[in-house]
């Protein structure tokens, strides 16, 4: 397993290591290249996640 460090840029949407663009616009790190390049999806179902459990927050369901 390499201790590389990979992240997904927003800015250019693609995949790259800790020598890419700036901290600002990426996400990660992210153990390997797979797994950055599925950044968006991870945000997203994250940010889906916490918005349930908001809703279940305010439902007074938690």
């Amino acid at each position: 397993m390499s201790d590389e460090q990979w992240f997904y840029c927003l800015k250019h949407n693609t995949v790259e290591t800790q020598d890419g663009c700036r901290a600002a616009d990426r996400l990660g790190p992210y153990p390997d290249r797979e797994t950055a390049a599925r950044a968006l999806e991870i945000a997203r179902e994250r940010t889906e996640a916490e918005d349930r459990k908001d809703r279940q927050w305010k439902e007074g369901d938690a």
